[in-house]
């Protein structure tokens, strides 16, 4: 039996988990969180009976907890803790949260000894140091969930981690790739959310527009893999059927392929180090007439240059950096600002905030909500 942590349940990535785990009797969620879709996470309780819920307000934990006396309940971000260090029994920590919010918990379900499978890169990019730190000091198993990071796992079982030149992580382009900068000026949000590939949630597909998505990655990667920065690369990739390359000092490479379905490398962490049968669709070769490839061009996406530089300088500058963008990106999801001032803020705000060498968790927590408040309020 495989206990399941899950926090994040309502969205993108919660749910594509419990669609990989439902109707297979070897997996138990035992704890679970969501925000406030509260229709959904009724569904989601329902058919999953977890012995802990948490979700964002008191008013939600109440109602809930009328209709289900026999779980308990929590809300906030005490809940998100509570979920994820929830009872003494085994299990994973799915971190499917998006945002800084996936931090604290993750750090906590580490000090509780609990095996960690990351979707939330944000935990890497604000305090990678500190959560490599103590995934070796707890001894606790970090497996990534993202594609690209899951390719570059898989990819590695090739060859030794001391044997890798550099790692390319493919990126699609987001639903803007064929606009010129001029064009960027009169996009709109449903323009902005028009994902050509994948399924996602709005913040993830709005950073995979303006490249700040593949800018966490590269920050991830280094953390995850201990790669230097001049040693991972991006490339632009339309299809998304190549997740990610790893090339060799004997200058061969191994990439990972499958067509762009979250679930793969879900299944993929939830089964490791096996590999087990799966229903999901097949990848068949013969139906792509080609696969394109391209470089990067960081003029047309400033925001990924950026976080090489930040991601460069380390100490506060990676959550500085991830903090302006989330409140950005916020704006303008409540059409706020226009997509071009999402890049404008963030190159304005990691310009001005002074880094912090060797951060401690509340610098980091601290930088995080000043940024905020100060892009928000």
């Amino acid at each position: 039996m495989k206990n399941i942590f899950l926090l994040g349940a309502t969205g993108s990535i919660g749910r594509q988990v419990l669609s990989v785990i439902r109707g297979r009797p070897d997996f138990k969620v035992k704890a679970l969180t969501f925000y406030r879709n509260i229709d959904l996470g009724r569904r989601i309780i329902y058919e999953f009976q977890p012995e802990y819920v948490a979700v964002g307000s008191y008013d939600d934990m109440m109602i809930l907890q009328a209709e289900f006396p026999d779980i308990v309940f929590g809300h906030g971000k005490d809940g998100l803790i509570n979920a994820a260090t929830y009872s003494d029994d085994s299990g994973y920590l799915i971190n499917a949260v998006v945002g800084s919010a996936g931090l604290k918990p993750t750090i906590a379900a580490i000090k509780k000894g609990r095996d960690i499978l990351l979707a939330n890169k944000e935990t890497l990019v604000m305090a990678g140091e500190i959560v490599i730190d103590l995934v070796r000091k707890y001894k606790v198993k970090l497996l990534p969930v993202d594609s690209e990071h899951s390719a570059v796992f898989q990819c590695l079982k090739a060859g030794d981690i001391n044997a890798v030149k550099r790692i390319i992580l493919t990126a699609s382009g987001g639903a803007l790739r064929n606009l010129s900068r001029d064009e960027l000026k009169n996009v709109t949000l449903d323009d902005a959310l028009r994902h050509p590939n994948w399924k996602m949630g709005a913040k993830i597909t709005i950073d995979s527009a303006t490249m700040a998505n593949k800018g966490l990655e590269v920050i991830e990667a280094h953390h995850l893999f201990g790669i230097d920065y001049d040693r991972i690369d991006t490339l632009l990739h339309p299809e998304s059927i190549v997740h990610s390359i790893v090339e060799f000092r004997d200058k061969s490479s191994i990439a990972q392929m499958a067509l762009p379905d979250m679930r793969i490398p879900i299944q993929y962490a939830l089964f490791y180090p096996d590999r087990s049968e799966s229903d999901l669709p097949q990848l068949h070769l013969e139906s792509f007439h080609s696969l394109h490839f391209s470089a990067m061009n960081f003029e047309r996406y400033p925001l990924l240059q950026i976080a090489y530089q930040v991601g460069k300088k380390k100490g506060i500058m990676p959550a500085v950096y991830n903090a302006a963008n989330e409140a950005a990106v916020q704006l303008f999801l409540k059409s706020k600002i226009s997509f071009l001032e999402i890049e404008a803020i963030v190159a304005s705000v990691v310009n001005e905030i002074k880094n912090i060498d060797n951060p401690t968790l509340d610098d980091i927590l601290a930088v995080d909500q000043r940024v905020k408040d100060k892009i928000l309020l």
